[in-house]
Formats: C-alpha cells, sequence, structure tokens
C-alpha cells in the first residue's frame, strides 16, 4: 500500500494477532464468548478456528452467533466468516462503543450467555453503556437470569463493577422473547479476595413458574425448603406465577443463593418436560448444600464466570472453589493467551484454591 495506507489499515497491521483452536480443552460456546470479549478489550486480531468441533452440530449456534455480533457491535470490529454454523471466523476490534444497544437472538437463545460476553467489554467502554438482550431467560445448560442478578452481579460487586440488571419479560424455549436490559460503566477493576466464605447467614430463593399450574411452583418449592432445613439458617424461597404479558411461552425455574459473612453461593434448576417439580427443587438444593459444606467461597458455576474479572484486575485476586471444572481450565487457559496473568491452583482440603498471579508480558 506504500504510503497511502488509512488510519484504519495501520491499526490493523499494529494489531497483535491470535490464532485460537476452538476445540481445546472443553471446547464448547464459553470459549467463543470469552475469545472475542478478550480480543474486544485487548485491541487483539483474533483468528478462531474449530469452533465446537465435538458438538453436534459443531460450528456456531444462534446465540453463539448472537453474542459475537453484540461484542462486535461493541468495539466496531470488522469479522469475516462470520455466520450461522462456520467452524472459524476472523475477528478484528476497532476501538471500545459506549452507548444503547438492543440485540435480538431470534431464538430462546440464553440471554445470560450473550451477556456474559458482553459485560467484560461494557466496563471498558469509555463511557456508561446499556444493552437490551431478547432471547431465553431460563433455558436449560445456561445460567438463569435469577442466578446471574442475585449470584454473579453481588459477586463482581466485590471487584468494584457495579452493573444494573432489569429483568422486563420472561421468554422460554422453544419461542424465546423475553428481554433484559442491562448497564454498566466503565470500572477500574480490583481484584477479587474471597479466601472464605465465613459463617453461613441466610438462604435465600425465587421459584417461578409461567403459564403453567401453580401446583408445580408448590412442589418444586416445597421440595427445596425440606432440604435446605438440614442446613440450620433462615429459609427465605419467593415464589411468583407468572402469565403474559410478563411471560411468553411456558417455562419455570429454580434459583437459590446462600449469604454468607463474605460471599454468596448458588444453585439452579430450569423447568423441563418429563421432570418432576420435586425433582427439580430438590436437586438444586442438594448442589447448594454440597457447595457450602465444601467450604468454597463461590460456587463451581461462579468460578467458571468470574475468571475473566479477576484476571482483568490482574494480579492479587484469591478466591476458593469446590472444583476446577473443565469450563474452568479451558477459560484460565485462553485467558492466559490474552493477557500477562497466570492461574494458580493450590489443593485444599474439600476444595480448591485459585489465584491470579503476575505473567510474562503478553506480546
Amino acid at each position: 500500500m506504500g504510503l497511502n495506507v488509512s488510519r484504519y489499515a495501520a491499526r490493523l497491521m499494529r494489531k497483535r494477532s491470535l490464532e485460537i483452536d476452538g476445540s481445546h480443552g472443553e471446547g464448547g460456546g464459553q470459549l467463543v464468548r470469552t475469545a472475542v470479549a478478550l480480543a474486544a478489550v485487548t485491541g487483539t486480531r483474533l483468528l478462531l478456528r474449530n469452533i465446537r468441533a465435538r458438538r453436534a452440530p459443531p460450528g456456531l449456534a444462534p446465540q453463539h452467533l448472537a453474542a459475537v455480533r453484540a461484542v462486535a457491535a461493541l468495539c466496531g470490529a470488522q469479522c469475516q466468516g462470520l455466520e450461522l454454523r462456520a467452524d472459524s471466523f476472523e475477528f478484528v476490534p476497532s476501538e471500545l462503543i459506549a452507548g444503547d444497544f438492543t440485540f435480538d437472538i431470534g431464538t430462546a437463545g440464553s440471554i445470560t450467555l450473550v451477556l456474559q460476553a458482553l459485560l467484560p467489554v461494557m466496563i471498558r467502554a469509555p463511557q456508561p453503556c446499556r444493552v437490551r438482550i431478547i432471547g431465553g431467560t431460563d433455558v436449560r445448560a445456561a445460567p438463569p437470569i435469577d442466578y446471574f442478578i442475585h449470584v454473579l452481579l453481588p459477586l463482581l460487586s466485590r471487584t468494584g463493577a457495579k452493573p444494573l440488571c432489569s429483568l422486563r419479560r420472561r421468554g422460554y424455549y422453544p419461542r424465546g422473547g423475553g428481554i433484559v436490559e442491562l448497564a454498566a460503566a466503565r470500572t477500574a477493576l480490583t481484584p477479587l479476595r474471597l479466601p472464605a466464605p465465613g459463617r453461613l447467614l441466610t438462604l435465600e430463593g425465587l421459584v417461578h413458574v409461567a403459564n403453567l399450574p401453580a401446583h408445580i411452583l408448590d412442589r418444586m418449592s416445597q421440595a427445596a425448603v425440606a432440604r435446605l432445613h438440614a442446613l440450620e439458617a433462615p429459609v427465605t424461597i419467593e415464589r411468583v406465577v407468572l402469565q403474559a404479558p410478563v411471560a411468553l411461552g411456558q417455562g419455570g425455574a429454580v434459583a437459590l443463593w446462600a449469604r454468607t459473612q463474605h460471599s454468596v453461593l448458588g444453585a439452579t434448576r430450569v423447568a423441563e418436560r418429563g421432570v418432576r417439580a420435586e425433582t427439580l427443587g430438590e436437586a438444586a438444593a442438594a448442589e447448594l448444600a454440597t457447595e457450602i459444606e465444601s467450604g468454597a467461597s463461590i460456587d463451581l458455576h461462579a468460578a467458571d464466570q468470574i475468571l475473566i474479572y479477576a484476571a482483568l484486575a490482574g494480579a492479587g485476586s484469591d478466591f476458593t472453589a469446590r472444583t476446577v471444572s473443565p469450563h474452568a481450565e479451558t477459560a484460565m487457559w485462553l485467558i492466559e493467551q490474552f493477557l500477562p496473568v497466570r492461574f494458580r491452583i493450590t489443593d485444599l482440603a474439600g476444595h480448591k484454591r485459585v489465584e491470579t498471579v503476575a505473567g510474562a508480558q503478553v506480546q
């Protein structure tokens, strides 16, 4: 191009580039979402290959595609090969952009998974940012929106981030149509320091059904309460029956959380056909009990999701989890490709300690 190189093209030439194998480790959608979020906040040119190679079907599903496009909008990214079921694409970010955005997944794909990709970018935007996501609020294989609001966001507040999340309408498989709004301002994150949970204070939760008989709600909540009483802490569960227009389609979920002196731990189940309401309520409560009894400071699912924020805060984060899941191992490997931090894992009695330490400067 000689001396006629445009300013934009010149920026592309100066960008650090990474090629990431999307089949590494757990190799699922979390790798895709985290990779584009990190590319956006670090200004890294990303080539992602072998996307979800071991999934059936492989490649980008609608919710993954929506997440990538949403992050691209917040950083003015140029994308090549980005389409439904693509097994590779190139993502070239520009400057982070603030403002108001609306993204429609177009299916009942999980809103919370799209928010997982967007929130790290939003807290690095130059000005306050607000997004409105349309899709599924309570779907299988993804955190329900109540977990995001009552567990993940309170944990993030320990890093200085103060996002505000509003649930406008619930939506379920297969129709979707749920609406969630999230607002966040630029935040200089501080390390997450939760070496121990402290004493158990209260057990709380929200159980809801939409456009379904109320007895399903009763059975879910009663089973959860019966299991939680063994933990010998006050139990308060909100029970909600919803109908249109505040909920589209039929669905429900149980979200439970434990407040301790220093932290909050959660567990959830989403209603599904063929599974008894009592089974769902008891399973969520049993999972929460397992997390509490392990002595961990955050639950297994939060440990997966909090890693990117701990890394963006730099060295000094310190928390414990019941175990390090394949999702978390993959996220750690990926984050270390982008940021000059490393994760150190130590075996403790009944759980694992996870720390961020300074790593070699990423070139």
